[in-house]
């Protein structure tokens, strides 16, 4: 099969390149050019595409092109502004981008003819988040109080609304929480602050050490999309091609406080420091959520999948992904043994 990612210079993008070519897949991506130092430059996985492409989702016309040069069999949209804390700092970009940008990918995908299946890809901040302790369900409401959630349910509601509109490949969206891995290099995310600072033997930062969150190996969360296709294909001769959301979360017991996660990536780094509450800042009215958790009995049932790590096995992936590479491993190899690792369990 022949996959073309959005945002393939992303995270999640660098890692389901790694696995879909593991696999033997054919893969072509379309994305802005890569943040310095992420695990697509460091890995140097320009070679494994046929088509390396750089461009802007919310241009119309380039995505148009892009699909028409490189007309593979499946789409996964993961192009996004992925930040809270960054939507509220530029709130038009995000909406553009999360918004906007998805309605360009449904639009060229529904003339790229030879297009089997497609997955927009949002994430567990589409639901209303009402502070409740039992995971969300695709069936609970959406919303979304900071600009970055909101342009997500905006998203998630425009396909759903898209997809009985207009024909095209059969499609799903896929809703995921936090995941976690090496390679990351996002501003203000958890995993690539607390390695910055155990790699400088400084004590990490937490802004927010008390919020809950629903801790997942990438890899976990990608094999999820993955198993949306299968399902996806089977719909081809369909009425009705839209095959609904779909939540990719940890298990309950992969559930944990900030604290909680900083203090097992320490002691899987080595280290003898002991995290500290970040000073306050001009951002502290930014608000984020403190406890967000999916319910995901929707996607074991249905699909078959199943999280292949726990929440101490992800860690530790996490921090010994970031101590290989720190001691001069090649990123691309660490990275292939941990997708081959990974893909061998049941």
């Amino acid at each position: 099969m022949h996959y073309f990612l959005t945002g393939h210079t992303g995270f999640k993008g660098a890692w389901l390149t790694l696995m879909l070519t593991e696999l033997g897949h054919e893969v072509s991506g379309f994305s802005l050019d890569p943040i310095e130092g992420c695990l697509y430059e460091e890995a140097e996985l320009g070679p494994l595409f046929s088509h390396d492409l750089r461009g802007d989702i919310r241009d119309l016309d380039q995505l148009k092109a892009a699909l028409h040069t490189c007309k593979p069999d499946v789409l996964v949209h993961l192009a996004a502004q992925p930040l809270v804390r960054e939507s509220y700092r530029h709130p038009r970009l995000t909406m553009e981008t999360n918004v906007i940008g998805t309605m360009n990918v449904l639009d060229a995908a529904s003339q790229c003819q030879q297009l089997q299946a497609q997955i927009i890809v949002t994430t567990d901040k589409v639901y209303r988040n009402v502070h409740q302790q039992q995971g969300y369900r695709e069936s609970d409401a959406l919303g979304g109080h900071d600009p970055y959630s909101a342009s997500k349910a905006m998203a998630d509601i425009l396909t759903q609304s898209w997809m009985t509109s207009f024909a095209g490949a059969p499609t799903a969206i896929a809703r995921a929480g936090n995941v976690i891995g090496g390679g990351d290099t996002g501003a203000e995310r958890l995993v690539p602050d607390v390695m910055r600072a155990l790699a400088a033997k400084q004590a990490p930062e937490l802004r927010n050490p008390a919020s809950i969150r629903p801790w997942q190996h990438v890899l976990d969360c990608l094999s999820g999309y993955l198993a949306l296709v299968p399902h996806l294909l089977s719909k081809a001769d369909a009425e009705d091609r839209f095959i609904g959301a779909w939540n990719f979360g940890p298990d309950p017991q992969s559930v944990a406080s900030v604290s909680d996660v900083t203090a097992q990536l320490i002691k899987a780094w080595g280290s003898t420091q002991q995290w500290k509450a970040a000073v306050g800042n001009e951002d502290d009215t930014f608000a984020e959520s403190e406890i967000l958790v999916l319910d995901s009995d929707l996607a074991h049932q249905e699909l078959g999948w199943d999280n292949r790590l726990d929440l101490a096995e992800t860690v530790r992936w996490t921090a010994d992904w970031y101590k290989a590479v720190a001691e001069d491993t090649s990123a691309l190899e660490v990275s292939q043994a941990q997708v081959r690792e990974f893909l061998v369990r049941q």
